[in-house]
């Protein structure tokens, strides 16, 4: 799928992906959900489906986060508080951790959920605030919004699909 350059791509690029990824895991055995079946984001180390959701959803509400500070007027801290962009093993395993003890549903509902209020933060914007100028170093808002939403979104039905082959 092309990079999005428009709000429209951008909001069609999320349904899409979104959309495909939620079909597969449709799929996921919920026995299995909790299963270290994964290669992690970290060197060395194994995630189930369940911490891929929860990686998933922390990136969506990350985005979230970046938006609400911004509109408070506070500094950005991308990615996250304490957390600097060669440490992101170290914050996957973060929102790992935060929904350890979520259910394979909630955690579902959970990322449909942050999934919406990112397509909602998204609307509110205008195509000119979304890729009319650099929001975050040579990045545009949206192309810093697809990075950390529809671009993780196949990434991790690639992840998804290939294991559930070997079912």
């Amino acid at each position: 799928m092309a990079v999005p350059a428009s709000k429209g791509e951008l909001l069609s690029a999320i349904e899409k992906t979104f959309t495909q990824l939620s079909g597969d895991l449709d799929r996921v055995p919920p026995e299995a959900a909790r299963e270290p079946v994964l290669e992690g984001h970290v060197k060395s180390t194994m995630m189930s489906p369940a911490d891929l959701v929860a990686y998933l959803i922390g990136w969506n509400q990350q985005v979230l986060t970046w938006h609400r500070c911004r509109a408070a007027g506070l500094p950005d801290q991308l990615p996250a508080p304490g957390i600097k962009w060669n440490e992101l093993g170290l914050l996957a395993q973060r929102y790992y951790a935060e929904h350890q003890n979520d259910s394979w549903d909630s955690l579902r509902t959970q990322l449909v959920d942050a999934k919406n209020r990112v397509v909602t933060l998204i609307q509110s914007y205008s195509n000119d605030d979304l890729y009319g100028e650099p929001w975050y170093g040579k990045w545009t808002m949206g192309r810093m919004i697809s990075f950390n939403t529809s671009s993780p979104y196949t990434n991790a039905r690639g992840r998804i699909r290939a294991w559930l082959a070997t079912l």
